[in-house]
């Protein structure tokens, strides 16, 4: 399913029953953290804050706070729906004859359904401000008490590469400073931050756009760890299966979903001094410390008629981010099981905020296997930054945390089986010496081979007998 705008989705979520319409009058400075925080931790619904101190926007929140809502963002019942669907894209084999070439055709053909269409206009043109354009009318959260302002928090930004073109949407935190300009938080390791390298080498301005809202799959593919030269507008387009519609920007040559609630049009001065930004109560539990990054400058802001305002709140786990990560979790496991063919599966569990663990199985054929798994995985991507990694075998269950605490105390000999590495880490561990530079170790969880300096007998799991548990089971109702 394909949703038209971010209020079609507003409507299937309140449908289903997913969705909560909060009409008394709250502030959005702290209150509405405060509210969404709770509902959170409950598991409870998406939030829509009709009434807000001050503002005539309405505020939607923790769209995404639950595995049912991320299935449903991606017009999906099940996220597995998506898993399976990539798997099939990545399992297809090299035809060898003319008719299994001509069988191909339907599946290469697909992928042009995904290229973004231009269109004349959309939702996002129904108000231009190109004279004056201001932030004020927009009913932006401050989070937390710490926090060192209010923040756009669910922002989809759009740059180019200057040299070839290609376009990239990210997500970054953007602190408001005044009406009219705000910071730009994007990490070295960004795709934002390389072409805004590269701005600075040409001595030219980067064209940025800022969307808010429109049809989930964007904002989620935003988020996504896709390769740098992958248009994440096509792979929205592969989610929602039906190409996003995009227009033309008013004062910048950019491109952008058409039916976005509000647009942000403006530049980054590659030349001008950067700007202390945060603090920020992140992801992670903690306040981000303050540093310094680039200042968006706003030219143009473009919105429909009625715009719903789009926030996340992030802070200690659970939160609505960790769903957005577990669905990422599921959806790319296919793309590094093809580099990794020994991986059963892996799961990142939500009280590591996506960089802290990883516990990952694996079917063990020879020696050192696993240690090979975590380095390669350190070199994969964003999984760069996985402060800790353990390995266990093909017949654990990486979900259940009872079961990996159990075998990852049983398993090892820490002086065998930690592994200790130097490396980038994730940019807000606090932890680490350094900013961005750190510690990490990997674990290896798995029955040892003698060739690993195992000399003894590995033990067998207790387990009952079959003939025992089938009779048991044929006789449970009498016995309770």
């Amino acid at each position: 399913m394909a949703y038209k705008s971010l209020h079609e989705f507003i409507e299937e979520l309140e449908r289903v029953g997913e969705l909560k319409r909060i009409r008394t009058k709250v502030n959005p400075i702290l209150e509405i953290t405060e509210i969404t925080d709770r509902v959170c931790k409950n598991q409870g619904p998406a939030l829509l804050f009709e009434q807000v101190d001050g503002y005539s926007i309405p505020v939607l929140t923790n769209a995404f706070g639950s595995m049912k809502r991320m299935a449903l963002s991606l017009g999906v019942e099940n996220i597995n729906q998506v898993v399976t669907e990539i798997e099939n894209l990545i399992t297809t084999e090299i035809p060898d004859n003319l008719i299994d070439k001509l069988k191909l055709i339907p599946k290469v053909s697909q992928f042009a359904s995904f290229i973004p269409k231009k269109v004349s206009s959309g939702f996002c043109k129904e108000v231009i401000k190109k004279d004056n354009p201001e932030l004020d009318f927009l009913p932006i959260l401050k989070c937390w008490p710490e926090d060192g302002g209010r923040f756009l928090t669910l922002p989809v930004v759009i740059t180019k590469n200057p040299k070839t073109g290609v376009r990239n949407l990210g997500m970054y935190r953007m602190q408001v400073y005044d009406s009219k300009t705000t910071g730009m938080h994007w990490h070295p390791h960004k795709v934002g931050a390389k072409h805004f390298q590269l701005y600075k080498e040409l001595g030219e301005k980067m064209p940025v756009a800022v969307c808010l809202g429109g049809d989930p799959t964007i904002t989620y593919a935003a988020t996504a760890p896709l390769p740098d030269d992958i248009d994440e507008l096509m792979f929205a387009g592969f989610l929602r299966k039906k190409p996003v519609e995009i227009v033309s920007c008013e004062t910048i040559n950019l491109q952008i979903p058409a039916n976005s609630e509000v647009v942000l049009e403006g530049y980054v001065e590659p030349a001008e001094d950067l700007r202390i930004e945060g603090p920020f109560g992140d992801h992670t539990g903690y306040y981000s410390l303050q540093d310094k990054y680039p200042v968006f400058h706003i030219t143009c802001i473009t919105h429909r008629k009625n715009p719903v305002y789009p926030a996340t709140i992030v802070g200690k786990p659970p939160m609505e981010d960790c769903f957005m990560a577990k669905a990422t979790e599921r959806i790319f496991l296919p793309l590094i099981k093809l580099i990794f063919p020994e991986i059963i599966d892996i799961n990142l569990p939500i009280e590591g905020v996506f960089h802290n663990l990883a516990f990952v199985s694996i079917k063990k054929n020879y020696p050192g296997q696993a240690k090979k798994v975590m380095h390669g995985l350190w070199g994969l991507g964003q999984l760069m930054f996985t402060k800790i990694i353990a390995i266990f075998d093909e017949d654990v269950d990486v979900q259940n945390l009872q079961e990996v605490i159990w075998r990852l105390g049983n398993n090892i000999d820490p002086e065998r089986d930690f592994v200790f590495v130097q490396g980038p880490v994730d940019i807000l561990d606090h932890a680490a010496p350094y900013p961005g530079l750190g510690s990490k170790v990997g674990i290896d969880a798995t029955r040892k081979f003698k060739e690993e300096g195992f000399v003894r007998e590995w033990p067998n799991d207790i387990k009952m007998s079959k003939e025992v548990k089938k009779k048991i089971d044929s006789i449970w109702q009498e016995l309770f």
